[in-house]
């Protein structure tokens, strides 16, 4: 279940595509542990910014900014805004729980003799893969800052964000890493 969401986008009169005479305020989100999309309904007079961080649950006895949660929804249904918000909350995400995202770094296996899960990272290939592997043999990494220093790889925050990005989007592919299907 998700505690936290950051909301990607709010539409204060509903979607343009609903019908009727009373459409309700809606926010597009992406949860903070599961990271899955949903179509938030936020209590009477609360105005939601996209890019904040919202709970969706009672905090210290006081109700959360959002009245319910009205259905999850995929990624061909969010909003153009939604769409180019999605990867800052995703890197705000993956720093924010680094932990999570560092032990897949530090503890990923081979599938095969040929191939890695490393390499379903965008822009990792054979020969970055095995650099990995190398550097964390000698010491488990302990920062994204930490991987950058090793092995001279520009913020591999964004290479889990891209991967996350692409498993939201629908990507056919084998292997979900991050994402539940």
């Amino acid at each position: 279940m998700e505690n936290f969401a950051y909301i990607l986008d709010y539409l204060p009169n509903g979607r343009q595509t609903e019908r009727g005479f009373h459409r309700e305020p809606l926010a597009l989100a992406i949860g903070e542990s599961e990271l899955k999309l949903f179509e938030l309904v936020p209590r009477p007079g609360v105005t939601l910014v996209a890019g904040s961080r919202v709970p969706l649950v009672a905090q210290a006895g006081a109700p959360p900014p959002i009245d319910h949660v009205r259905r999850r929804v995929g990624y061909d249904e969010l909003t153009v805004a939604a769409r180019s918000e999605l990867p800052s909350a995703l890197e705000r995400i993956v720093t924010g729980n680094a932990a999570k995202y560092l032990r897949f770094f530090n503890e990923s296996p081979a599938v095969s003799r040929r191939f890695h899960l490393l390499e379903l990272l965008p822009g990792i290939g054979k020969k970055t893969m095995q650099q990995i592997v190398d550097e964390r043999k000698r010491a488990p990494f302990a920062s994204f800052s930490d991987i950058e220093a090793r092995l001279h790889l520009k913020s591999p925050e964004k290479l889990i964000v891209g991967r996350i990005e692409q498993e939201l989007s629908g990507v056919e592919d084998k292997y979900r890493l991050f994402v539940a299907p």
